[in-house]
């Protein structure tokens, strides 16, 4: 096997050559990487910059591309690429004997139309999926794995599994369990939730702190992390607690509140005592306190959905 091309990066501050790696070895770092010396030279030509979200994107742009390389040669290996694994292991995921409709593999995976019907063409012309009209509904169609396609499927996921746990052989069970929390909360900010069936009702909608600040800065407000309310349902307890659109929650029971995790986690930490204390923001500096009650109340629970949060919605729907 030849010598993978490295990887281009991307243009920006995260690019770039490197400077001289005995610079970090001066300042008796033992494990400096790309992504610190590349950040000391950008502190000698501009100090006057906070480049501390580059450390993260930089290093996890980076991450990605050899993540991508490594896997696509998983792949490739056994005649797929990304987009037709992704497609027959969704397929085998959903797990329904007859297949599903070519709409809800179009969802789970976050495509178009004509992306998704693209693709199942190819890999029907492959022999891995059948395409038959849906009976339900004679415009759309039903994709099911071939025997072709399930065996295909039982070679090469644990091969995809291994490259993995490769790529990862550096993390130990707990630091992995540790970026796996942090991952978490960014992900959750970032893709817009609906709460498990078993959560109360509160009756408003909420935006994500990076949308809060783009919505405060448009508006000429100064920028603020919280949590912006989008829409408050009437006779709710949200409303009732005095909540109104644009207040930007702040704390909750005096705790920072800067992503939905932190709400989920302020809630069920109060449904004892049955009320959480929320400071809010309204407007450009008018802080308030409001009581939300979080107590069990029967038949206030939101409606379970099985469709995934995208995140092009980026709201919280309590």
């Amino acid at each position: 096997m030849g010598t993978k091309p490295r990887p281009r990066p991307r243009p920006g501050l995260d690019s770039g050559p490197d400077p001289d790696p005995s610079r970090s070895a001066a300042r008796g770092e033992a494990a400096a990487d790309s992504v610190d010396r590349l950040l000391a030279s950008w502190h000698e030509t501009r100090p006057d910059l906070d480049l501390s979200p580059v450390a993260i994107f930089a290093r996890v742009n980076r991450l990605n591309r050899t993540f991508d390389a490594e896997l696509e040669t998983t792949f490739t290996e056994h005649g797929l690429n990304a987009a037709e694994f992704y497609s027959l292991v969704t397929l085998r995921r959903l797990g329904e004997p007859d297949g599903v409709s070519q709409r809800r593999l179009m969802r789970a995976l976050n495509l178009s139309s004509g992306t998704i019907s693209t693709r199942v063409d190819r890999l029907v012309e492959r022999g891995l999926l059948t395409r038959d009209v849906d009976p339900a509904d004679r415009r759309n169609s039903r994709v099911a794995l071939t025997a072709q396609g399930i065996a295909l499927f039982e070679r090469v996921t644990p091969a995809h599994i291994a490259t993995e746990n490769r790529l990862l052989a550096a993390l130990d069970p707990a630091q992995r369990d540790q970026l796996i929390d942090l991952l978490r909360v960014l992900l959750v900010s970032l893709e817009g939730t609906n709460p498990e069936p078993t959560f109360p009702r509160l009756g408003f909608t909420l935006a994500p702190a990076h949308v809060t600040m783009a919505i405060r800065r448009a508006a000429g407000l100064p920028e603020t992390v919280g949590l912006i309310v989008r829409a408050v349902e009437p006779g709710g307890r949200a409303e009732q607690a005095g909540t109104m659109v644009g207040d930007v929650l702040t704390s909750a029971d005096e705790q920072p509140l800067r992503s939905i995790a932190s709400l989920y986690a302020a809630i069920n930490n109060a449904a004892e005592k049955g009320v959480l204390a929320l400071g809010v923001l309204r407007g450009e500096k008018t802080p308030a306190t409001l009581r939300l009650d979080v107590g069990p109340r029967p038949g206030d629970q939101p409606q379970p959905t099985d469709i995934a949060p995208s995140p092009r919605v980026q709201q919280h729907q309590l």
